[in-house]
């Protein structure tokens, strides 16, 4: 296959809302709350620093498929947050949020044509994000009923890999995180993060097989054991494991390889308050390297729901609208502080994405959809659109996954106008994303995956799903669109 490379200025850029609908909670059910007037809401956040304790061993930072590895952990405990009680109405209880049941980093292959001058020795334009190859573009979506995650390539919709994302089969995964390499991991509401490699060049020999084993597509699912293009499967404690999100890492700019590249996850033990933890692992080698405690956010129906990082890669994190209040809680990526702020007043949260100005925004079931300002500390709400999964896109609008009503509805990121509404013919929109060429990508629960072009209006689907479950960055255009160029 011939790859074009792209340069920055040279990306198609249109970011759109990765939403889903949760885990095994399964259909979405309104709280009754009141909605919010739309007027600019005071919060004032609760602040935590901590302190950092490092410990010698890392009981759940073992990367089980390549091996065993240790590395110090540091271990942080936030009391930013408010306390509330568990159970709030509007909550749903089936038995899972949606109602169904080798190491090293992949660094992207090196382009013979990245450019730059053999006679200065300037370094080449670098591309970003999908690997940096437009003609490299996958959507990563979970089948949550068979525990599989399908890599479906955005230009052919073709499905060109699936794979088991635990041994057992039964992990329930549901959020996706695609790196500025093109390698995706894949949260487990059942507990455990796995990575797999985008590239066949980048899965090693591992198994005593002789050449390379991996899965082709929906057809050709491997058994745990004989998939290579698996690079780890973290184990982690807790039985709500839901969203996750690449950092960025570092570019070399004469390789253009991403390194120290990093992941965000959360855990919570539900049924029992205080215990959610957001973890923050090694993206090479899946080794868990900090904890942070946060005992005092009230973790609703399902810990944490919703997940992405900001352009300095702090992590982002919202919890279900059935939390008493729900919040949104940013942990910083340089000294792993904590800050909370409740949600808007009636506002039901659900997925979340942030912009490229680095604010983060919540789709609400219901009571709206709102844009929080980190400097202000304050929301702005759009009352009328109501929805799930949400991404914001290249070209100055936010994408939300429409609910109760399926479609996708844009708005603009500074004004908060509503420009466009596209309906579909879904029995629900969940998850949200967009991909490189601009198109919105909206997945439903069942087994459906719709790639509309927003300009065009034309809409494409793949209907080869299991019950689909993924609202989160599954293109890695929300990590690309929110990365200073």
């Amino acid at each position: 296959m011939t790859r074009t490379t792209l340069t920055p200025c040279g990306l198609l850029v249109l970011a759109l809302a990765s939403a889903c609908a949760d885990d095994g909670d399964g259909q979405t059910t309104a709280s009754g709350g009141a909605s919010s007037t739309g007027a600019v809401t005071p919060t004032t956040g609760t602040s935590s620093t901590g302190a950092v304790t490092p410990t010698s061993d890392a009981p759940t930072g073992t990367a089980s498929s390549e091996g065993t590895a240790s590395a110090s952990e540091a271990t942080i405990t936030g009391t930013g947050g408010t306390t509330g009680t568990t159970g709030a109405p509007g909550t749903t209880s089936t038995s899972g949020e949606d109602s169904t049941a080798g190491s090293g980093s992949s660094t992207g292959a090196v382009m013979a044509d990245l450019g730059g001058d053999s006679s200065t020795g300037e370094p080449p334009a670098c591309g970003r994000g999908g690997g940096g190859d437009l003609e490299f573009s996958y959507i990563w979506i979970s089948n949550s009923a068979e525990g599989t995650l399908t890599k479906l390539n955005t230009v052919t919709l073709v499905e060109e890999g699936r794979y088991m994302t635990r041994a057992d089969k039964i992990g329930s995964p549901s959020r996706t995180s695609v790196n500025l390499s093109g390698d995706v991991v894949v949260a487990n509401r059942q507990g455990g993060v796995t990575k797999f490699f985008a590239r066949i060049e980048d899965c090693p020999e591992k198994n005593g097989v002789p050449g390379l084993q991996s899965s082709s597509g929906k057809a050709d699912v491997l058994a745990w054991d004989l998939e290579e293009c698996r690079a780890w499967h973290t184990p982690l404690p807790g039985n709500s494991n839901r969203p996750v999100a690449w950092t960025s890492g570092v570019q070399d700019p004469v390789s253009c390889l991403w390194e120290d590249q990093k992941v965000w996850t959360s855990t919570t033990n539900l049924g029992q308050p205080g215990s959610m933890k957001v973890l923050r692992l090694d993206g090479a080698s899946g080794m868990v390297e900090a904890t942070v405690n946060l005992p005092a956010v009230d973790i609703g129906s399902w810990g944490a729901y919703g997940g992405a990082v900001d352009g300095q890669n702090n992590f982002w994190m919202t919890t279900h609208g059935g939390s008493n209040p729900p919040s949104l809680t940013r942990v910083r990526f340089d000294d792993l502080s904590v800050k909370t702020w409740p949600a808007p007043p009636g506002l039901a949260t659900y997925g979340m994405s942030v912009d490229a100005q680095g604010r983060p925004w919540v789709a609400g079931y219901t009571g709206g959809v709102a844009r929080f300002s980190p400097d202000s500390e304050t929301w702005d709400v759009v009352p009328q659109v109501t929805g799930l999964g949400l991404q914001a896109d290249g070209e100055g609008r936010v994408w939300v996954g429409s609910y109760p009503n399926p479609g996708v509805t844009a708005i603009d990121v500074d004004t908060l106008a509503v420009v466009q509404t596209i309906p579909l013919a879904a029995q629900v929109t969940k998850g949200v994303s967009v991909d490189f060429f601009g198109n919105v990508w909206v997945v439903t629960m069942g087994a459906e995956a719709f790639r509309v072009d927003p300009e065009s209006l034309k809409v494409d689907v793949y209907a080869g799903l299991n019950g689909a479950y993924t609202y989160s960055d599954m293109t890695g255009w929300g990590l690309n669109n929110v990365i200073p160029q």
